[in-house]
Parts: structure tokens; sequence; C-alpha cells
């Protein structure tokens, strides 16, 4: 199958706004990650077996349909396959220690704000809360400001 290009940024926007619209709708609530990963933890605690309760499965459900739609996507787009990508001066071992580093980083941020990206910037932009606006001028910033470093590894 022949790789499709990615969808059109602007039209994906529109798409996650909706979403978002939809999630307030039906949900009562905004979007957010971080807090399923702590019910799953939880869960699976031998010191703390403290089991979702119907109030918080729709976190479970919003990560489990976040991972199917991802696959999926992919899968009609022709872009499933084992690889790791990578810039040519970069072995597949250090491309997947500075994802994991970076993973930890935001999952430590996430722990840290009370709150992950997606819910600070989407709901919690969504709702104008002036912490989420800071958080993410102080996001892109960072990203910007780290970008030039990054880039050489992938040159």
């Amino acid at each position: 199958m022949k790789e499709k290009p990615y969808a059109d940024p602007y039209v994906a926007g529109v798409g996650l706004g909706l979403v978002l619209l939809a999630s307030f709708v039906f949900a009562g609530r905004g979007l957010g990650a971080s807090g399923a990963f702590t019910r799953i933890a939880a869960a699976v605690s031998p010191a703390n077996r403290q089991l979702p309760t119907a109030n918080d499965s729709w976190l479970l459900y919003e990560i489990a349909g976040v991972v199917v739609g991802g696959f999926a996507s992919a899968l009609l787009a022709g872009r499933v396959r084992r690889e790791v990508e990578r810039g040519p001066r970069l072995s597949s071992a250090s491309r997947l220690g500075l994802a994991f580093a970076g993973g930890a980083a935001m999952g430590l941020g996430a722990v840290l704000a009370r709150g992950c990206t997606s819910g600070l910037a989407l709901t919690g932009g969504a709702l104008l809360s002036a912490g989420s606006w800071i958080f993410m001028f102080a996001a892109f910033a960072a990203a910007y400001a780290a970008a030039p470093f990054l880039r050489r590894a992938w040159r």
C-alpha cells in the first residue's frame, strides 16, 4: 500500500476542537490523558488495589480510543511498519533513549502540574484558564529553544 500524505493540520485542528466540544457535551469534562495512567497504576498497585469507578472509567476509554484510533489511522495511511525513525548520525538506542527521557520529563511535568499537556492545553485553554495559556506559551518557547540543538541529531 502506498503511503498517504499527512492530514492537513488546519482540518485536523478543527477535528480536534470538535472532539473536545463533544467531550464537554457527552462526558461533562474535557480531554486529558495523565489521569488514566494514574487510575491504572492505582488499580495494579499491590499496596493500593483501587479499581477505577464508573466516574473515572471514561479516562480508560479515552486512552483505549487514542491507541486504537492511532493504529487505525496509521494502517489506513499505509504508515504501519516496524522501525525506529531517527537521523543518520543517531543510533536506534540513542533515539529510543531520548524518546524515553522526553516522555519521562513530560510525565514528571504532568504530575507536578497536576495535569497533562492535553488537559492543560486543550481543556484549560478552551476554558480560558490563565495557567493553561502560560503553560502553552512556556512549552512552545522551550520547544523552540531546544529545537536547534536537537535538529543536529536529524542531519
